[in-house]
């Protein structure tokens, strides 16, 4: 039975935390990989201070996604600010698409005009020591992201993967280059790196979309959604209409419920409190809507006990 509620960190601060612990990182990383760079004339590893120039954006655009879905529901925004998260998602895809594009034409022009990579062994160094960097950063971006159901957040972490992705085709060049002595294995990996970087864009794009377009939530949740309901079939009789969409971390929950024609309005909304309170024990951000509506009186197969049913026995 689904259950996506992961305690132990507290949101939305750390989110907002760890999207500052991002941009501090991949500063530093842009600073280093520009002077790796501009001391060996490799195009692989100026491609991947690029692509770090690009994460730093994202993340940035993130940690603004981030704290404006934090606000609360006001008069112009009734259902809240999540899908803000969305929005940022967004910005950062087009951001990465952008920096594959990048990389794809300049690895291209250094594979047509040619390069000459100098000092290969301090941009092997360099490049280990930001794959080190951003593993760590992005693997405690993603866990935090995945606890606090932060897409945007995610997104920033999706953008260091795949940074790790192209530092690790930089190393593998450079290493190449070492060995051969021929400085085209280093625009033939950016050339990669940009593939990988434009893989990682769409993914984060589709995703983004997913939650713009109000697409409905996943199955495991929508089957923890109908676990609840079914919990109170004592004193349910059914359901159907059944309408999610997620926006940001809220997942928005409409439903009709049926109940017994002669229950009273205090009961219908005691069982309405309780399946409120079930499902968001169950999904994080739940914001639940039910209508309630009386049986039909059709009580062959109902399970409900009411008085109704015995006058009709």
């Amino acid at each position: 039975m689904a259950d996506v509620r992961k305690p132990g960190l507290a949101f939305p601060r750390t989110s907002e935390n760890v999207a500052k612990l991002a941009i501090v990182g991949i500063a530093l990383l842009i600073v280093v990989k520009a002077v790796a760079s501009a001391i060996t004339g490799s195009v692989g590893i100026m491609a991947d201070a690029v692509h770090s120039f690009i994460d730093l954006s994202g993340a940035v655009v993130a940690l603004i996604g981030i704290k404006v879905s934090a606000k609360p529901p006001d008069q112009g925004h009734a259902f809240g600010h999540g899908k803000a998260e969305n929005i940022s998602s967004v910005v950062i895809s087009a951001l990465i698409f952008a920096a594959g594009f990048t990389v794809a034409y300049e690895a291209v022009r250094r594979l047509i005009d040619g390069v000459t990579v100098e000092l290969a062994g301090v941009g092997i160094g360099v490049t280990a020591v930001a794959i080190v960097v951003n593993v760590l950063m992005s693997r405690y971006a993603m866990r935090v992201a995945s606890i606090s159901d932060s897409l945007a957040l995610e997104a920033t972490a999706r953008d260091m993967m795949a940074d790790v992705l192209s530092s690790c085709a930089v190393l593998v060049g450079l290493v190449l280059v070492g060995l051969t002595g021929r400085s085209v294995f280093d625009p033939a990996v950016a050339l990669l790196v940009a593939v990988l970087i434009i893989r990682a864009a769409f993914v984060t794009l589709k995703r983004s979309f997913g939650g713009l377009m109000d697409a409905r939530l996943p199955d495991e949740e929508e089957e923890a959604i109908r676990a609840c309901i079914m919990q109170h079939c004592g004193h349910v009789v059914g359901f159907h209409r059944l309408r999610t969409r997620k926006a940001g971390s809220d997942r928005h929950i409409d439903l009709h419920v049926v109940m017994p024609k002669n229950a009273s309005v205090e009961e219908a909304h005691q069982v309405c409190d309780h399946l409120e309170q079930d499902i968001a024990a169950r999904l994080t951000g739940a914001r639940v809507n039910i209508h309630v509506e009386p049986c039909s009186l059709e009580c062959h197969q109902c399970l409900v006990s009411c008085s109704l049913r015995r006058k009709d026995r």
